[in-house]
Formats: structure tokens, sequence, C-alpha cells
């Protein structure tokens, strides 16, 4: 089984998870081997520099395998220790730290969030009628629940060509040299797409919740995952940013995406951030997101440590998006819910891709992408940094890995 190669560094052996044979684990040896291959020809034809691709079973790592080049400038070989830029896979993780708080007593899902965020208050929905944009009164407050579960009504700028939108793209609301604090003020001077629990739109919710826990924990959004999160999993390779003795070791995308001939320009991670993107900040590695995963498929514990409770997270993994709900089928593909930070499965059928019921997941836009499937005990990690590969390898990876579930 490829795996990690031994580290020569006299520092601490960094925390791992126990590994064993795929066919011990009921995964087919020959069918993963499949999998790797469909990967290094994808290398091959120079759509992507370099992936790694994590599979665990039944609490243990079945194959962990690190392919092609860490960037397109150099030929340094992607390392099982690589860092990526994870983007909105930093929301699952902030939405476990809000959960964490509704477990201390100190948030509740029907909150408003004008309780924690008062200039929220004065918001109101952009409506078009007759080619004209009228702001009218939101029906009721958005909620704690709304920013979790993507109903709020907020936008993304890079979502969508609407009005709003274009709002959100001349307030510089993607800036990372503004403070959580003055994002979430920003975006409180916008209007909503839409009444608060009426759509699913994927947004910047989880950047406010960001704040919002900055607000009821006292401490800034980075130092609360570190203690809460982080820390107590042993994800010492994850933040909003790494240390530049790390820089040999950061992940890069090609300068032009080799589909679309788009110029390729991500955030630096060596750079230390004003804005803690609680929606798309943090760098991670592959075994890091993997210490993660297995927590979750543990029902909320890692050798021993508790995160977040089984009930609680129970409730993260269920569907919370109301039958006919309209959603965004560029985002949330077909079959699919969404509960409170993931995706879930809500059946066998309907999407163009292997998985179970129940099945949750997120990604991130540069090329991340995890899922964690409890009917067959199963999790998978694959990293890359190809933005516009991205829906096409997440299909790519289900698919070869549950082909190998016996």
């Amino acid at each position: 089984m490829p795996s990690s190669v031994s580290s020569t560094s006299p520092q601490p052996a960094k925390p791992t998870l126990p590994q064993d044979r795929p066919d011990a684990l009921g995964l087919s040896s020959q069918r993963l081997q499949k999998m790797s291959d469909a990967f290094k020809r994808e290398i091959d034809k120079g759509t992507t520099p370099g992936v790694i691709i994590l599979v665990a079973r039944r609490g243990a790592v079945a194959w962990f395998e690190a392919m092609g080049r860490q960037s397109p400038t150099s030929d340094r070989p992607m390392s099982p220790d690589s860092i990526f830029r994870i983007f909105s896979m930093t929301k699952p993780i902030v939405s476990i730290g809000a959960m964490q708080l509704v477990e201390d007593g100190e948030l509740l899902l029907d909150d408003p969030l004008t309780k924690y965020i008062p200039e929220f208050s004065n918001q109101s929905v952009a409506v078009l009628s007759g080619g004209n944009l009228e702001l009218r009164p939101l029906n009721r407050p958005i909620t704690i629940q709304d920013l979790l579960r993507h109903t709020s009504g907020l936008a993304y700028d890079h979502i969508g060509v609407g009005p709003v939108q274009k709002m959100y793209q001349q307030a510089q609301v993607n800036s990372r040299k503004i403070t959580n604090a003055e994002h979430a003020s920003r975006i409180a001077s916008l209007p909503l797409l839409c009444q608060p629990g009426t759509a699913w739109n994927y947004s910047r919710s989880t950047d406010v919740i960001g704040r919002v826990i900055e607000l009821v924990s006292g401490r800034s959004l980075g130092t609360f995952l570190t203690e809460r999160v982080l820390t107590p999993l042993g994800m010492n390779d994850t933040g909003f940013h790494t240390a530049a003795a790390n820089k040999s070791r950061i992940a890069e995308p090609f300068a032009t995406d080799p589909w679309t001939g788009d110029q390729m320009v991500l955030f630096d991670p060596l750079e230390v951030p004003v804005m803690e993107s609680a929606g798309g900040g943090l760098v991670s590695t592959t075994m890091d997101y993997a210490r993660f995963c297995q927590m979750l498929l543990n029902g909320g514990t890692l050798e021993g440590t508790r995160i977040i409770g089984r009930k609680t997270l129970q409730l993260m993994t269920a569907n919370h998006l109301a039958p006919n709900l309209p959603t965004d089928a560029s985002v949330l593909p077909p079959g699919h819910g969404f509960g409170l930070g993931f995706a879930v499965r809500t059946g066998a059928g309907f999407a163009p891709f292997s998985g179970s019921a129940g099945q949750f997941f997120w990604s991130g836009i540069a090329g991340t992408f995890f899922w964690v499937d409890p009917v067959e005990q199963l999790f998978a990690v694959m990293m890359s940094q190809g933005p516009g590969q991205h829906d096409y390898y997440r299909s790519l990876v289900r698919d070869v890995v549950y082909a190998a579930v016996e």
C-alpha cells in the first residue's frame, strides 16, 4: 500500500492514523490500484501537477498515496505532508466549533444573528421588479441555523452575476486585509438575495459564523479553533497560515488552467491574513484532515478525546432543507440536502456518482475534497490544487473508491 515516507527530521513524529491492508478492511487492493492508475493518467495528461488520495475504512487507513509533483515549476514530488489551501473545507471545521458553543449553552441555533451582531438589524431583501431593484424588509431575522445551513439569504461574490453579487464585489468582502468584524459589518450593509429560510444559497454565511464565534468565545477565530478542535485532534499543520519553514511543502497549481487557459491565482499560505476566513481560509495536510474525518466517522471522538457530542453530530449531518426548497444545483448535487456545515446524501439515486444515503461531505474550490460514509464505515480525502478540475475529480474519486468496496 502506498503510504507516507518516514521522516528523517529530528522533530517528534506527527500524529497519524492506524494502517492496515485494504483486503483486511473490505477493500479491493486491485480496484484501489485502478484508482491510482486513473489519477496518474490525469497527471500524465497535464490536468493537474499532482494529487494525494487517502482512503480509510473500519478505523484504519487502507490507501495513502501521493502522486505527481507538488508544483508545476519544480521536480519536487508530491509528498504525503504537502500543504494545501483547503478553502471551503474550512467550513466543516468551523461548523464543529460553532456547535461546540451550542453544546456549552452559549449559543442556540434559533438565536437571531442580531443578538450577536446588531448591525444585521437594518438588512433588507433585494427584489427585481419591472427592471428596477427594490429593497424590502425581512419577514424574519437570520438565525444561527440559517447561517450554518446556508439559508440566510446572504450571497457569495463569485457565485452568480446579479446585482447583489456585484455589490459584494464592490464592497471587497473577499479581502484578506480586513478584520472578521469589518467583514461582517460590510456584509450587514448589503441586501439579501432572498428572505431568510426561503432558499439555499451557498454564501459567506460561514464567515459570519466565524465572527459570531469570536464574539461569543471572546477569542480570535484562529485561537478558538486551535484550542477546541485542531490541537485536540493533533491537526498541527492546519491553520490560517503556515510558517516560513514550511515553504517547500506548499502545493501549487498550474499558472493557467489547462482546460480553460484562465490564470490561477491563489492566496499565499505564508502570509498572515488579517481576516481569518471561516468560510475558506485554512491550509492543511491530508493526514491532518483525515484525523478530522476519522473523528467524524467515530461519532465525535478520536483516540479517547471527544470533540463534539454524538447526538450533536447526528443533528449536523442530517438534512436541514425542507422538501422543494430552491437550491443551487451547480453547487449542491442532485439527491442531496444540506445539514449544519455538510452536504448530505439523501438517497442512493439521483446523483451521477456512487455513494450511500447518509454520506456527508464538502470540498474546496482549489481542488480538495472529503467525504464520510457511516454506512460503509468509510472516508476518503483527496488533495490537489487544480481549481478548474475540482468538479471532475470529485466525481472521479467517488466512483473509483466505491468500486473498491467489497
